[in-house]
């Protein structure tokens, strides 16, 4: 099929698909076409890009930026802020239950002062606002459930069938040359075979859990039919991991998968304090064996990665030798621009890499001990937040423990904690806001049998609102 017919077909498709899609509803917000953009921005490629920009990683572009870019991010931060607006967003009251967030990003603002590039820092740092101000509104949704759905559904109707087209119709697009082997690597419509792995890693735990708290009612016609949808999907986006060799993202996705499955079991819904006992003990256990016992390239070995991590034992010795402010850091996303990225290139051998293949350290780097350990407390709050949902329910509750669990385990080998697709999924459970009015809780579980989930909202002079 020549490119352009396969171009035609594949919009055809995704417009009948978006219009005529099973799970579509008529009450949900079109404000949600805001949050995924962003997220769709964030998991592929830079508008710039999309546009026949470079997709290289040179120096001056990852200190210097696009306008381009940096204008549409300030248009969905602004559309996003008059939508929180008309909705009379209680920021106190989000101020209020998020202490340990609010922390960490006043110390990430404060970071900009020790900065090498503060002028840099402080724009990242205000882009990255974006991410809170886009998960917000999904939140503050009147239904926040169906709006988590229908943000990650159109996400992915829009990645995974995108990827495959590029891969199969769009080789100059859709495919890359290796630095260190010159092999092909398949990238979709993201910049690097990682962040498709990722996307296939959140489309596929999207698509698992929505089919997990649909089952109970396959026999409905209509549930059927979006099961089916979710079946074909998960076809799509597991032939594209296959091809793209993420080990990483493979290893999660079946990671996020049982921890789903195991929250909706029987055992673990009777005993719910195993569960929440469970994950934390295998996380810790797994650091002791990897870490300190030296076991770590048995265990990359054991599920098909090489034992030296694709050279990121190298990378992270390097990166420790390089003595920055143990305490404070270099400054939010400071370290890999300017001369001390110049440096890394032309002396490390390790490639032109802008990232240090491990979040925990990559916070290290740029927030020093105290913004790791506000991260830390961070992690903590936000697990006790999504445990205390679990309780009555394990609907989006679930979707949120098994996205915290792999973004532990994804961290220890990939930046988990950037601003991307990954951060942003685990944004939308880990936030807490403020309480749900109670009529609506009743409602929700009315349209959904068997979930009583407590799910946020907002005050009820914001229904109707920007719909």
């Amino acid at each position: 099929m020549p490119p352009f017919i396969a171009l035609m077909v594949w919009l055809i498709l995704l417009s009948g698909l978006l219009w005529l899609d099973p799970a579509k509803s008529g009450s949900i917000s079109s404000a949600l076409w805001i949050p995924v953009i962003w997220m769709f921005i964030l998991g592929t490629r830079l508008p710039s890009q999309w546009l026949g920009g470079q997709v290289g990683q040179a120096a001056e572009a990852l200190e210097e930026g696009n306008p381009l870019d940096r204008s549409i991010y300030l248009i969905l931060m602004l559309l996003a802020i008059v939508v929180l607006m008309s909705r009379s967003f209680r920021w106190v009251d989000f101020f209020q239950r998020n202490v340990v967030l609010m922390a960490f990003l006043f110390f990430a603002l404060a970071s900009v002062l020790w900065s090498d590039f503060p002028l840099v820092a402080f724009k990242r740092w205000f882009r990255d606002l974006g991410n809170y101000l886009v998960v917000l509104i999904a939140l503050s949704d009147p239904q926040p459930l169906e709006a988590v759905r229908a943000v990650f559904r159109r996400l992915c109707y829009l990645l995974i069938p995108l990827s495959i087209l590029l891969v199969k119709y769009f080789p100059q697009m859709g495919k890359h040359y290796s630095f260190w082997t010159g092999a092909v690597e398949y990238v979709g419509a993201t910049t690097s075979k990682n962040m498709l792995g990722v996307a296939c890693l959140i489309s596929g735990l999207f698509f698992f859990w929505d089919t997990v708290t649909r089952w109970s009612n396959r026999r409905e016609r209509p549930t059927r039919r979006i099961i089916q949808v979710n079946v074909a999907f998960l076809a799509m986006i597991l032939w594209l991991l296959n091809i793209a060799h993420s080990t990483t993202s493979e290893v999660c996705l079946v990671l996020g998968c049982v921890v789903i499955a195991a929250a909706h079991s029987k055992m673990f819904r009777r005993r719910p304090a195993l569960l929440k006992f469970l994950l934390p003990a295998a996380f810790c256990l797994y650091l002791i064996v990897a870490f300190g016992f030296g076991m770590n390239g048995e265990l990359a070995g054991a599920v098909g990665k090489d034992p030296t991590l694709t050279d990121r034992t190298q990378i992270w010795g390097f990166l420790l030798s390089m003595h920055t402010n143990p305490l404070l850091g270099t400054g939010y996303e400071s370290f890999w621009i300017g001369p001390r990225l110049q440096w890394f290139w032309q002396n490390s051998g390790l490639g032109r890499i802008n990232e240090a293949h491990n979040g925990y350290l990559e916070v290290y780097l740029n927030l020093g001990i105290i913004g790791l350990l506000l991260l830390s407390g961070f992690l903590i709050a936000s697990y006790r937040n999504i445990c205390r949902r679990l309780e009555p329910s394990s609907s989006l509750a679930s979707l949120s423990l098994a996205v915290w669990t792999i973004l532990l385990f994804y961290s220890v080998t990939e930046a988990g904690f950037r601003s991307g697709l990954m951060w942003v999924m685990f944004l939308l459970g880990a936030i807490a806001v403020p309480q749900f009015v109670e009529h609506r809780a009743h409602s929700a579980a009315s349209e959904y049998p068997g979930v009583t989930e407590r799910l946020p909202s907002f005050p009820l002079e914001a229904k109707g609102q920007w719909r």
